[in-house]
């Protein structure tokens, strides 16, 4: 429910729908609080002194504020009034992503907090809010520029420098409503079965009433195709089994992104619905075997594109839904059939488009913030709030299909030693807790650098070698269990050792290209634009590079895939296959040509 004039008024949460919902998008009230004294100064009882565009953050244009200055503290107001037709239910008020620290009242009494930048949490108003009385919201987020904190590629100097960008603070997802009956559905899990042709289902509920039952419907474009229900007033979570008729099942992949529809219900004594949730699922399998990582039982080389998600007028949000799913058929025109949702757990009708569209990807966290300086080997520092977040992220994105991967860490530089730190501690416990929430897709403890955990899932390196000749021989190793592992300029260890795991390059690349900048700048001056090495002087060396790079890893037969870096230029950050504004400023068929070469490890396997 929206009304033109609202920005990002698509549905926020396109695999959980309820029919009855208000966005809350638009003008609010809006107000710096740089000492973060704002609530002993009375800003939670009076009027705030700006506006705001919601949901763009106030470092963003679009947000109509570009105050691109440390934030400590901002505040926001609204008034809403649930609708008349909501009468006998209760208002839940969801926020997509808030940056970072939030506390939220209504109506003056605190409603609910939550830590954190990139994961949605929820208020159920209660008795504050009924059907046809207005309410007033106030928001207040704190985002500290100091100590350990998840920020992701959020610069913590004043300006934008290397690959870190303009700081986002405060609201940046959408923020809406919903009415839900006392006992009402909570968010599902969704494992597909592949082998035997079925979902398993795992559905919360906020109450177990006597009497009431669980149904779930799975249908596709003929109808329906199976059903099953179970009793809701037993366990937290009741399971349910849908097993597909064998001609109608039909494999979730990137030639064919079939998704079935599901509709879920809660049924009362007198078996009528009392609450229903359209979603939907997609029927594929990952696993492992030996160096390969296959989808639905067979080697799929994963050419992927790192993308940080990032819009020069918006920010960490996307302008409109239409930018998301326009960055994905650039990435597929380019012949990537995925990415890695780089240092942003990204907004979830992203990956619902990539449901769709049939888009591999791997979720990951904005980890970057942990590092504390100091020793070598005591220089990260993630607490606790990095598990809780990651939590908080695999569960809301648990059961999309186009995900293939669980990536918490990324680039977690640190020397090994033979003391146990706070990194090896939070390593672990963000690994072992992504493999007791899912079981079915693999989990790399940490992209690059500080492999920590010993059974990680899957293994990798970063490496933004140039030269294509030296790049190959760099790489060449996995055949005798020996492939390129990052370490300190030493040669100091960063790493536990490899023991055979499936094995990919997950950065390299970040070809420097800039052709206004390349007519203009020499040498390696990074005032303007700045990419890995020596910067390419033409757009063909830039092709031969880009196929020297991607071919050195594509014939290899005991690699998975691969993640260039990256996808569009980002700031001063001149390395995307496509410009900032999402301009072309390559010959995108050539990239096409040169990543659809076929992969070895698909060839072996055929053979």
């Amino acid at each position: 429910m929206h009304t033109p004039s609202v920005p990002r008024p698509e549905y926020p949460r396109p695999q959980f729908v309820r029919r009855d919902w208000l966005n809350l998008n638009g003008t609010w009230q809006f107000e710096t609080d740089q000492g973060d004294s704002g609530l002993e100064r009375g800003l939670l009882q009076r009027d705030l002194t700006g506006e705001i565009l919601v949901p763009f953050a106030p470092e963003s244009e679009l947000s109509g504020v570009g105050d691109t200055d440390f934030l400590e503290a901002v505040w926001y107001r609204r008034r809403f009034t649930p609708p008349a037709e909501w009468a006998g239910r209760r208002v839940l008020l969801h926020f997509g992503a808030v940056d970072h620290d939030t506390t939220v009242w209504v109506d003056g009494a605190e409603v609910v907090r939550h830590r954190g930048g990139f994961t949605p949490f929820t208020a159920d108003l209660g008795d504050l809010a009924t059907a046809g009385r207005e309410v007033e919201i106030t928001v207040r987020a704190r985002d500290p520029k100091s100590g350990p904190q998840a920020r992701g590629k959020q610069a913590i100097q004043y300006a934008n420098h290397d690959c870190n960008y303009t700081r986002t603070t405060g609201i940046w997802q959408t923020v809406w409503a919903e009415p839900v009956p006392d006992a009402h559905l909570r968010r599902p899990r969704i494992t597909p079965d592949l082998a035997a042709g079925a979902f398993h289902l795992e559905l919360p509920l906020s109450a177990a009433l006597p009497g009431h039952r669980v149904r779930a419907v799975l249908s596709d474009g003929t109808g329906e195709v199976c059903r099953a229900e179970g009793r809701a007033d037993l366990d937290l979570a009741p399971r349910l089994y849908l097993a597909l008729p064998e001609d109608r099942r039909r494999e979730w992949s990137p030639e064919d992104p079939h998704l079935y529809g599901l509709r879920l219900e809660l049924i009362g004594p007198d078996g009528e619905s009392t609450d229903t949730v359209e979603s939907y699922a997609g029927l594929r399998s990952v696993s492992i075997r030996g160096k390969a990582v296959l989808l639905n039982g067979r080697p799929r080389f994963q050419r992927l594109v790192l993308d940080q998600g990032w819009y020069a007028d918006g920010l960490m949000t996307a302008p409109t839904d239409e930018a998301l799913v326009r960055d994905i058929e650039l990435a597929m025109e380019a012949g990537f059939n995925g990415a890695r949702l780089h240092q942003k757990v990204f907004e979830e009708r992203f990956l619902h488009h990539a449901d769709r569209l049939g888009y591999l990807v791997w979720g990951e966290f904005g980890d970057w913030g942990c590092e504390v300086g100091g020793s070598s080997g005591d220089n990260q520092r993630p607490d606790a709030s990095f598990v809780a977040q990651w939590l908080e992220a695999v569960e809301r994105d648990y059961s999309h299909p186009s995900i293939v991967g669980w990536c918490p860490l990324n680039e977690t530089y640190q020397k090994l030693h033979d003391r146990i730190t706070q990194l090896d501690d939070v390593t672990r416990a963000m690994f072992l807790a992504t493999k007791a929430m899912d079981t079915s897709r693999p989990v790399i403890d940490a992209s690059g650098y500080s492999h920590r955990v010993l059974e990680t899932d899957i293994y990798d390196s970063h490496t933004y070698e140039q030269d294509p000749a030296a790049f190959r021989q760099l790489v060449s190793g996995l055949a005798k269990g020996e492939p390129f592992v990052n370490t300190y300029e030493n040669g100091a260890a960063y790493s536990q050792p490899y023991r055979g795991q499936p094995y990919f390059v997950s950065e390299f690349g970040g070809i420097w290209w800039d052709p206004e900048a390349a007519a203009e700048q020499s040498g390696r001056d990074r005032t303007v634009s700045w990419g890995y090495g020596d910067r390419v002087r033409t757009e063909d060396e830039f092709h031969e590079r880009f196929a020297g790079l991607t071919g050195a890893l594509l014939a290899d037969p005991d690699m998975f895939g691969y993640c260039y870096t990256q996808l569009t230029d980002v700031f001063q950050e001149q390395n995307g296959v496509y410009r900032f504004d999402r301009g072309t400023k390559l010959d995108i068929a050539r990239i096409r040509e040169a990543q659809l070469r076929p992969a070895a490890i698909e060839e072996t396997d055929a053979g």
